[in-house]
Order: C-alpha cells, then sequence, then structure tokens
C-alpha cells in the first residue's frame, strides 16, 4: 500500500514581513550626543582648583604665623634679653644653628629675632588667631616697626578689613593714613573703642574720612577750575576711590537737585557699602567758607528726601577745600551736621614737613578734645 505523505503547511512570510517593518517603524532614531560645553567646563573646574588652593594657602599661611609666634613666645620666656643680652644672644645664635640645619633659613637669627618681636609686639594670641586668616607674615613685618600700639592696630585691623597687599599697607604707612583720618585727633579712649569696633567689622565715620587727602595723581598744576578738577578725578576714579579707601563707589556727577523751579548741582555723590549711606562730596578751590556748610546742608536734606533708600543711614557730606581754618571749621560743630570738612593737595609737600604739620594739627585737635571733655565734667 503507498503511503502518502502529509501535505507540508505552507508558512506565509508576509506576517513576518511584516511586523519586522513594524519594529523598524517603532524603533526610534538615536539622539544625537550632546555638545558639552568645554569653555564653561573648564571654567567651572579652574574655579574649583583656585579655590581650594587658596583655602590651602590661607590654611598654611595662618598655620605658619601662629608657629612664629608661638617659637617667639616660647623663646620670650627664656628671658633672653635685657640684662642677660650677651647670654641671649649666645643662646639664640646655637638654637638658630640647629634650627637651619634641621628646617632650613627660614630659622636664622635674624628671624628668629623678628620672631621674638612679633609675640613680644602682639601679645594676645586670639588676635593674632584672627588677624593670620588674611594677613601674611609679611604684613606683620610690615607692622611690626610702628611703636605706638594704637597706631599698629589701627593699620593692622584696616588692612584686615580692606584686603590689603603687603606692598599697599606699606604705601599706606608711607602716606600717613592714620594721621590723616579723624580717628588721630581723638582721644586714645576714643581711638581704643574705635579699633574695637574696626575688629568687630563696623566702620566709623572717623576711620572713614582722611584729612588731607593726597590728589597728586591727578596731575593738575599751574590754574584750573572746579570743573577741571572735577573731570581730573573721574578721569583718574580708580586711583581717587584708592585714596578714598574701601567701600566708596562712584554715583554720579553734577547730581541734580530740583527744587521749585530752580535745579541745584552737586559735585559728586557716592555711595559708602559699610556706612550704608550716601556720600556728597562738594570740590572748592578756596579755603573753607561759612557759606559752604549752608549749602552742603541744604543738598543733604535734599538727598536724604529724595534719595536715601530704605534701611541707609542718613546721608553725609564733605566738602573738599583748598584749605581750612581748624578753629573756624571746630565752631560750626559739623559732626552733629553729618559734614566733614578736608583739605586736599594736588602737590604733595617734602615728608618732613607734611609730618610736622600733621603733628601739629593732631595736638590741636586733641588738646581742644580734652577741653571740651573737662568742660562737661565741670558741668553741674
Amino acid at each position: 500500500m503507498k503511503k502518502t505523505r502529509p501535505a507540508s503547511k505552507k508558512l506565509s512570510l508576509a506576517p513576518l514581513k511584516s511586523a519586522g517593518r513594524m519594529r523598524r517603524t517603532q524603533t526610534a532614531e538615536p539622539e544625537p550626543p550632546t555638545v558639552v560645553d568645554e569653555a564653561g567646563l573648564l571654567a567651572d573646574l579652574r574655579a574649583l582648583i583656585h579655590s581650594a588652593r587658596q583655602r590651602v594657602a590661607t590654611v598654611a599661611n595662618a598655620t605658619q604665623t601662629l608657629l612664629y609666634w608661638h617659637v617667639g613666645r616660647r623663646l620670650l620666656k627664656e628671658n633672653l634679653q635685657d640684662g642677660r643680652a650677651a647670654y641671649g644672644k649666645r643662646i639664640l645664635a646655637t638654637v638658630s644653628q640647629e634650627l637651619r640645619a634641621e628646617f632650613g633659613e627660614g630659622f636664622s637669627y635674624s628671624s628668629l629675632t623678628r620672631m621674638i618681636r612679633f609675640a613680644e609686639t602682639l601679645a594676645d594670641e586670639a588676635i593674632v588667631v584672627t588677624l593670620s586668616q588674611q594677613l601674611s607674615w609679611s604684613h606683620f613685618l610690615a607692622l611690626l616697626p610702628l611703636k605706638d600700639p594704637l597706631v599698629r592696630d589701627f593699620y593692622a585691623e584696616m588692612c584686615r578689613i580692606e584686603h590689603w597687599d603687603v606692598r599697599t599697607l606699606r604705601q599706606k604707612i608711607g602716606g600717613m593714613l592714620f594721621q590723616r583720618t579723624a580717628l588721630s585727633k581723638n582721644t586714645k579712649a576714643v581711638i581704643s573703642a574705635e579699633i574695637a569696633n574696626l575688629r568687630e567689622g563696623r566702620m566709623t565715620p572717623d576711620t572713614v574720612f582722611r584729612d588731607p587727602y593726597f590728589l597728586d595723581f591727578l596731575g593738575l598744576k599751574g590754574a584750573y577750575s572746579e570743573r577741571d578738577m572735577e573731570s581730573a578725578i573721574l578721569r583718574e576714579i580708580e586711583s581717587f576711590l584708592l585714596e578714598m579707601g574701601a567701600g566708596f563707589s562712584f554715583v554720579a556727577r553734577q547730581k541734580r537737585m530740583s527744587v521749585g523751579k530752580d535745579d541745584f548741582h552737586l559735585d559728586l555723590l557716592f555711595y559708602h557699602r559699610h556706612l550704608r549711606r550716601l556720600v556728597a562730596i562738594e570740590l572748592k578751590l578756596e579755603s573753607f567758607q561759612p557759606a559752604h556748610v549752608g549749602q552742603m546742608e541744604f543738598y543733604l536734606r535734599w538727598l536724604d528726601k529724595h534719595e536715601r533708600a530704605p534701611g541707609e543711614e542718613s546721608p553725609i557730606g564733605l566738602i573738599l577745600c583748598a584749605a581750612a581754618d581748624a578753629e573756624q571749621v571746630e565752631l560750626f560743630q559739623l559732626d552733629a551736621k553729618s559734614i566733614r570738612v578736608s583739605e586736599y593737595l594736588t602737590e604733595l609737600p617734602p615728608l618732613a614737613l607734611l609730618q610736622t604739620r600733621l603733628h601739629q594739627a593732631i595736638e590741636h585737635a586733641r588738646e581742644q578734645a580734652a577741653r571740651r571733655e573737662t568742660t562737661q565734667e565741670c558741668q553741674p
């Protein structure tokens, strides 16, 4: 009997082909690779690296400064000076020789003597710890020659607040910044209180304003007008702001003030960030005159009414004039009016003459302050 083979089933490929087409149709096209902002990435990485390095440098500097202070303090305990000077020198030379051999030139004889002077001059460790967060060892070396503790403390705190580099600190000391501040003309008790304020981050007008201001960088020679001086200040605005001190920012020139049917114009308007108040500046080519006070009072009242923002202190005025008689200025009691009067120098006199002049001004002001205190004590 002949066997018949079952009919083979024919598989249709049509559905498979159709499914394949469906799968290909449903598969999304691959997304193009995201473009990396290489410049932005590098900028962020550089910022991270610089920030980390700055923190490391700050910690290293503070640690080194405190080490030098502790070394100086330890040597001071041995009483290697005064009557034992000769013996102390021999001991210091021996110690220096041993430390140099082990730790390098940073512990030379002269370096050790500076460390002793450092610990002797700045005896309060807490103050050294605070200052060393921002002041380097080189900053402290620039401060050590200052004999008056109040003067030294003033420069140290201003250096910390205004972030001076060593060169700027030396320039400020050489330019007799302390002697030019209103602060220097007060009694020692007031100066100490103001320095305490600086340590707590608070600045007052006595630490901000100077007298005289050095404007020799303006290049004004011979005859010139107030407008010439104003234009020169704006041309040299960076140098002018450096002389004024940190915290000042320029707001306006010839600030218009409309009152009734008249317009008035203030020479220069600034804002001081630490004082949180507007600073109106009037330039005068002549000596200080009583009429200048009335004019500045007018400007300050207008600014207080129309420009003072919420949270700000009342505006303060600075009359910059070619000369000012101290007794005339004192008679007006301008502190109560929030007005300061300062001289400016477009050409600097010889250093010795300037030092004498500033010393006389400070002595006169301190005598006046002491006389006022005595008068107040005698009053019932």
